[in-house]
Order: C-alpha cells, then structure tokens, then sequence
C-alpha cells in the first residue's frame, strides 16, 4: 500500500532546520540541532507502535496503564552523515540496535554505489528507521532501503531532514511501503546534485570537515 510522505510542520522542528541552514551555525550546534532534531522526528515515526496493558503499583494504587509491547527495532543510518542522527533516536529508543550502511555518490553519475554494510543478524525480525539528513536525489535511501529489504527486513522506515522534490519523489515511487518522515521540503536540486536552499553537505557540516 502506497503511503503519503510525512512533512513535520511543528514549530519547533520548524525553528530548528532554521538554525541548520544558516551558514554561520558553527559545527558544535550544528550536530546538537541534528541530534535534537532526529529525537523530534523519532517521535513521531513511532506513534503506531505496538502497546499492552500491564498492572503497575504506584505509591497510591494499582494502575492498569500501557507500556510498548516488545516490538523490536533496528536503526540504520547511511554513512557517514547518517550517524548525526543516532544518538537522536536512541534518546527515545534506547533498547534499538544499530547498523551501518555506506553510499558513496558518483560526482559524475550522481549514482550511489555501496561500500560497506553490517546489519542485526535479526533484521527481518525488527522494524528498521533508515536516517539520512540530506534526501535529495533519493538515490542513496532507495539503494539502501533495497539492500536492507534483500536482506529480509519488511517493516521499513525513512526518518531525514531536509528533502528535495526530486528525491522525495524518487524514493517514494521505488519503496511506496516505506513511510518518509521529514522536516522540511525545498524547492529543488541544483545541477550538482545538492538541495536548494538546503544547507550545504551535513557530513562536512556534522564532522567539521571539507
């Protein structure tokens, strides 16, 4: 079933992909405003998770309340500016194994091609959160999610940033059952490849480097 990519217009998401863009935001802020930034969008990527009724005692009663029902879940992100986000996400989802993915894109073809892959040993039991600040040609997202499914994951979502028209597009045409979770949509690719206005290349901005 095709699912309908989801742009987050709450205020302080909106705020914070401001403060991303601006070219004066140095490295330091820059990695906590992602981190703090994947911690929001993970919030709402996980609003249909599983729940079960349990008994708890509280200092008061007996309280009949719910509590996640032990699904299991895996976070992948896309190397390297993927990793920005991890620790965003384990905030909330702490008990989340972690694999690697590594895409590199093709100056020429705008092409990914992969160079590295180590997930769980369990994928295909666990519900997968692709990360990726930058969605902008779609192609990295599409081939990883790809190989994330050769490898028997079923239950797949794609949790970035800032997104282009173009890859947005993209990847929802090759995976239409992945749900897409972004903050922001810009207006387009420029004939480099990068997201405009965006806000440069998150990698070099995440890691201080050029």
């Amino acid at each position: 079933m095709s699912k309908q990519p989801m742009i987050l217009d709450h205020p302080l998401v909106q705020h914070k992909v401001s403060l991303l863009r601006n070219k004066a935001t140095g490295t330091k802020e820059f990695k906590e405003l992602v981190s703090e930034l994947a911690t929001l969008l993970c919030y709402e990527a996980t609003r249909d998770l599983p729940l079960e009724e349990v008994e708890i005692e509280t200092p008061i009663a007996v309280a009949h309340t719910n509590v996640l029902s032990g699904r299991k879940l895996a976070l992948v992100p896309i190397l390297r500016a993927g990793l920005g986000m991890v620790d965003g996400m384990l905030t909330l989802l702490p008990a989340a194994k972690v694999g690697h993915i590594g895409l590199y894109r093709n100056e020429e073809t705008l092409e990914p091609v992969e160079y590295y892959c180590k997930l769980p040993s369990d994928i295909a039991e666990r519900d997968v959160i692709v990360l990726d600040p930058m969605l902008a040609t779609g192609g990295s997202a599409r081939d990883a999610i790809t190989q994330i499914k050769k490898r028997g994951a079923r239950s797949i979502k794609f949790i970035g940033i800032i997104a282009a028209p173009e890859g947005l597009k993209a990847l929802h045409e090759a995976h239409p059952d992945v749900d897409i979770y972004v903050a922001a949509l810009d207006e387009k690719l420029n004939e480099k490849g990068y997201i405009v206005p965006g806000l440069g290349d998150a990698g070099d901005r995440i890691f201080g480097t050029k």
